[in-house]
């Protein structure tokens, strides 16, 4: 894993640069789902469960948004299993918003890394490559793509929409990247960077 490359003051200082001070948004809400949850560990390795990473990144995140102006809703805040069909309940009741889904992933060959976005509808295209863009920039990691999903939270939610896998848990290099809290950080402040150009794209 490369180096990460901005500091935490020099990210939420673009954040509230690229924002504007009393800016409208061209969407107020930004809805943020930590994947898995409770009896739902998804990937695991070495006593590292995808789902704590989940939540740490998506309060990260959340705080950035929120120094950025805007409101956020989280569909977990907690340990707790929610089932996917009530995130994308959850979320279609705000109007005006964005959706973005934040996992870390797993392969089979512990020499699977790097960073991928998914979306699913061609709204969300530019909204996907706008925050993988910032991915691989701040991070450094190697670049999987922005690719189209299936993902139930995708398919049903009707705000643009994207899935953000950012790094492998069954990597080795990777999964001791992610117990570093700056890593985790520098993942938050990215997609906090990315839905504010898409913010600042569909105005």
């Amino acid at each position: 894993m490369s180096p990460f490359r901005f500091s935490r003051f020099f990210l939420i200082l673009s954040c509230l640069f690229l924002a504007g001070v009393g800016q409208a948004f061209a969407f107020k809400t930004v809805i943020i789902d930590p994947g898995h949850g409770g009896r739902d560990l998804g990937a695991a390795d070495s006593y590292v469960y995808e789902k704590h990473i989940n939540l740490d990144v998506s309060r990260r995140l959340e705080r950035a948004l929120r120094e950025a102006g805007f409101k956020t809703v989280m569909t977990r805040s907690r340990d707790e299993f929610i089932a996917l069909s009530e995130r994308s309940a959850h979320a279609n009741r705000y109007r005006n918003a964005v959706f973005v889904s934040v996992h870390f992933n797993s392969a089979y060959r512990t020499a699977a890394l790097g960073i991928e976005t998914f979306y699913r509808s061609s709204q969300s295209e530019k909204f996907a490559r706008l925050v993988q863009t910032e991915l691989i920039k701040n991070v450094g990691a190697t670049d999987r793509g922005v690719k189209t999903g299936n993902f139930s939270v995708l398919r049903r939610t009707k705000h643009p929409s994207i899935l953000v896998e950012g790094g492998f848990i069954s990597n080795k290099n990777e999964r001791s990247a992610m117990l570093d809290p700056q890593y985790r950080q520098v993942v938050a402040d990215s997609i906090a960077r990315g839905i504010i150009q898409f913010n600042r794209r569909i105005f």
